[in-house]
């Protein structure tokens, strides 16, 4: 999939976060489940129950994306709608993406139920679709989910890796640079939006942002069996 906004971020809060909380991005981005696929040992029953519970998880990622795309014209914020929308249309490609690909591997979704840790997660996004839920905190979430899919895959596709072949597409998809530089388009937004809240606000970001790092980390462990 490749969400092609133009921007970037700059220097901003996030980057601050990023380096307060170094270890645990670290943990989302280089989980041992991500460093398995990049140096071609990954267990490819580790992979299929991502594959499916993933989709899972993506479809309930729609909803939360089209709740931020409310509350971004609640806050009259022309530019950010257009971006928030390009990203629920390249979702709707991402679901027909994970069907091909599950079928490719044999992984019959009608038949998957959500594991705890993926449930939690969904409840997670569910509970920042509340009307009282900011449109700071919401975007920040939104950046941080898709920054850790990017750095996750973009990593399996560096020089030196040894990916293998038929999980190239998957790393392209969320590896590739059109949707590193909608990431930099969504921090810019997510910066702008901080560096004008109130503590507060500013406070229940972060708050928001580490809690995606933790979930994104126990969706991978999940994945591997130890959920």
């Amino acid at each position: 999939m490749e969400r092609k906004q133009e921007g970037g971020g700059g220097i901003g809060i996030t980057e601050t976060w990023l380096k307060k909380h170094t270890l645990l991005y670290k943990g989302a981005t280089r989980h041992p489940f991500i460093l398995s696929i990049r140096d071609g040992t990954v267990d490819l029953s580790s992979f299929k129950r991502w594959l499916g519970q993933d989709y899972l998880f993506v479809r309930n990622l729609v909803p939360f994306v089209a709740d931020v795309l409310q509350k971004s014209s609640k806050d009259d914020k022309d530019g950010d709608m257009e971006v928030v929308l390009g990203g629920i249309t390249s979702l709707s490609d991402e679901l027909t993406w994970f069907k091909n690909e599950a079928s490719k591997w044999d992984v019959m979704l009608h038949g998957i139920a959500p594991q705890k840790t993926n449930q939690d997660y969904c409840r997670f996004l569910e509970s920042l679709m509340s009307t009282e839920v900011d449109y700071t905190v919401a975007i920040t979430a939104f950046w941080a989910i898709e920054t850790v899919y990017q750095k996750s895959f973009a990593f399996c596709l560096e020089d030196g890796s040894k990916t293998p072949a038929e999980l190239i597409d998957t790393c392209q998809r969320w590896g590739n640079e059109g949707f590193g530089r909608y990431c930099q388009t969504l921090q810019g937004i997510a910066n702008g939006c901080l560096e004008k809240a109130t503590d507060d606000i500013r406070s229940k970001a972060e708050a928001t942002f580490i809690r995606v790092l933790e979930f994104e980390i126990e969706f991978c462990n999940m994945s591997q069996g130890r959920d």
